[in-house]
């Protein structure tokens, strides 16, 4: 059947359409995206302004008629931590859900990180043996562990790179003390929950999901996207902590220059960046390896498995 999993993220809102059967590998048919940046959005107050909705009503049609045009029997429609955090979050899925028919489904940031691992352990295989895995969003963290498809530890903490940049990094380039001030934040955010996953001991594989990941290690050298899926993409820990000082002392532009670098991600990148240091440093993990597939995957993934046999 052809599925459709529409993930309303905090700087994009993602149609990808699958070919997909139980028991088999979902094969990407369709890909539609709009930069949206819902986590740099948000007002004062923490709500979703009204031009915030109505470009989310705007793109969730778009997303509707691709769909449509291109065969998708069933929708698979959800949202992260932009809308989850929001203080107007029912008004919003309400706006959405009156005008587009798309009820939303609000993951919370355990189910996240949980439907992450699910994919990540699908790409890899037993073989992997005890994974931690990592990802970072445009408005939160995930890291979980485990043996199995259902993680003994998962945690979903409050920074993304856009939220972090709009509520930490004001310049461009950003100065040195708000630099400080966030490495500081992120460190002492991710610390708090290192000893929930120590008491497992040490993983035999680290791989990490999202955009930001795979921006980072094409920085440090890993093949581009145009090599395909199957080749194999790593971070090390040493060329991270040599690219942070360097995004820090660059402007937006500059990065964009970069290569693997989008211009939409490019003003993201450095909070990114130095969440990723974080977690590395304070997890002790000197490698790990980008894995393709992560939360949308993970969406088709447990679908597929409630149909059940073909």
């Amino acid at each position: 059947m052809r599925l459709g999993v529409l993930d309303v993220g905090s700087n994009t809102v993602h149609l990808l359409v699958v070919d997909a059967h139980p028991g088999a590998r979902p094969l990407p048919a369709h890909s539609h995206k709009a930069e949206l940046r819902l986590a740099q959005l948000l007002d004062d107050d923490g709500s979703i302004g009204p031009d915030g909705i109505d470009r989310l009503v705007t793109v969730v049609h778009e997303a509707l008629q691709a769909a449509e045009d291109k065969g998708v029997e069933e929708l698979l429609p959800f949202a992260t931590s932009a809308v989850r955090d929001a203080s107007n979050a029912d008004d919003v899925l309400t706006r959405v859900r009156d005008e587009t028919g798309v009820e939303l489904q609000v993951l919370s940031g355990e189910e996240e990180a949980k439907l992450t691992f699910l994919a990540a352990r699908r790409w890899f295989g037993w073989s992997s043996g005890k994974l931690l895995v990592i990802d970072i969003g445009g408005g939160s963290l995930e890291i979980a562990y485990g043996m199995d498809e259902e993680p003994d530890a998962a945690v979903s903490l409050p920074l993304g790179a856009g939220r972090l940049t709009a509520g930490w990094l004001p310049g461009d380039p950003p100065e040195a003390e708000d630099v400080r001030a966030l490495r500081r934040h992120v460190r002492t955010e991710i610390a708090r929950s290192v000893g929930d996953f120590s008491r497992f001991g040490a993983p035999d594989h680290v791989v990490a999901t999202s955009k930001t990941f795979k921006q980072l290690a094409r920085l440090a050298g890993a093949p581009g996207s145009a090599e395909g899926l199957y080749v194999q993409r790593e971070l090390k820990r040493e060329s991270l902590e040599a690219w942070v000082p360097r995004l820090a002392g660059m402007t937006a532009a500059e990065r964009a220059e970069l290569p693997g670098v989008s211009e939409a991600r490019a003003g993201q990148l450095l909070a990114g960046a130095m969440v990723a240091e974080g977690a590395m440093d304070l997890f002790g993990v000197e490698r790990l390896e980008i894995c393709p597939w992560a939360l949308r995957e993970g969406v088709i993934l447990r679908r597929l498995d409630h149909m059940g046999p073909a």
